[in-house]
């Protein structure tokens, strides 16, 4: 049973039993939580939370209600809307002007904990304030490998679209990513979430037996992925094909998965795929490579011994178009 109501704040505690956030919160005194540390803990970034401070602000309150549970007859917690209720918290505390003293609040008077877990799985996964992809894993990953909750009603709380192997696959590569990324971090500031992408693609059978195969482990990957080895997180699709390539390898691990796959794209070019294009539609195409070259490589072309068959095979284009236009055509 829920009701509708606005709640003084000072009756509302921010969720301290969050399961993404409460190993972080214990170290924190309540006087010490503002909302640029939830957000942080949240994994919510910087512009996010600020965009949404200015919104309350502009509108005199929020709009879309916070969600509480009952705790005794003057004290309730926060389910959803952490955020939204501390920057309530900053703004009395700080003097902004408005009324900040109480805030629209949906009060369940008693619910059941699986309840709780479908209210923030259903604002936040498949709701309009979404999670990062990172976040979803990790909540995810607590309702199943801490509170034992079956794959079945992971997905009947998300919507019923998803299916099994993709829950199954951002769990493992949530614990992939922490077992195998995080200790490469120093902080959390060094821990980027944006890459959790690329551990959801290490789930792919494909990529992690290429992986195996050719004798590196998670650890390994983790390193390419902290060290931006994969100019591109989908470029992590083509890592069995890098690592297939001698060439396509060295490249990778000494400049990035970009120029690996300029390699590849080479290797796949047989001479005879080229010989039924017109040399206008060749030379038009040389051109605009040779013109997008970036300064980068022009200076591997000039200094580095590896980049000594490019810059001679550029020559040797030079030289036959040189001699063929002045000395043929020109009749020079």
């Amino acid at each position: 049973m829920s009701k509708y109501l606005e709640l003084p704040i000072e009756q509302i505690e921010i969720d301290r039993d969050n399961p993404r956030i409460a190993h972080s919160l214990i170290y924190y005194d309540e006087r010490d939580i503002t909302a640029e540390l939830l957000a942080l803990l949240l994994s919510t970034s910087a512009q996010a939370t600020e965009n949404l401070r200015e919104s309350i602000k502009q509108n005199g309150g929020i709009i879309h209600p916070i969600i509480v549970r009952k705790i005794d007859a003057h004290s309730y917690q926060a389910i959803e809307g952490n955020t939204r209720l501390q920057l309530y918290k900053d703004f009395k505390k700080n003097g902004v002007k408005g009324n900040w003293d109480t805030i629209k609040a949906i009060i369940h008077e008693t619910i059941a904990e699986q309840d709780v877990h479908a209210i923030r799985l259903q604002a936040h996964l498949v709701g309009p304030r979404e999670w990062d992809s990172y976040s979803k894993a990790k909540y995810l990953n607590h309702l199943y490998n801490v509170e034992n909750m079956p794959i079945s009603h992971l997905i009947s709380l998300c919507g019923g679209n998803s299916k099994a192997s993709e829950i199954k696959s951002m769990i493992a590569a949530y614990k992939d990513m922490e077992e195998h990324y995080r200790p490469l971090c120093e902080d959390d500031s060094q821990f980027d979430i944006k890459k959790f992408q690329g551990f959801v693609q290490l789930q792919n059978k494909k990529v992690s037996d290429g992986l195996i195969g050719h004798g590196y482990n998670k650890t390994d990957f983790s390193k390419w992925v902290f060290a931006g080895k994969f100019s591109r997180l989908e470029h992590i699709r083509d890592l069995p094909e890098i690592l297939n390539s001698k060439k396509a390898k060295e490249r990778f691990l000494k400049e990035g998965s970009a120029e690996a796959i300029k390699v590849l794209a080479v290797e796949e070019v047989k001479p005879n795929s080229l010989a039924d294009i017109p040399y206008e539609v060749l030379a038009k195409e040389l051109s605009k490579r040779v013109v997008d070259i970036t300064h980068l490589e022009l200076m591997h072309l000039r200094d580095d011994a590896e980049y000594s068959d490019r810059l001679q095979s550029l020559r040797n284009v030079c030289d036959d178009i040189k001699n063929i236009i002045l000395n043929e055509i020109d009749g020079e």
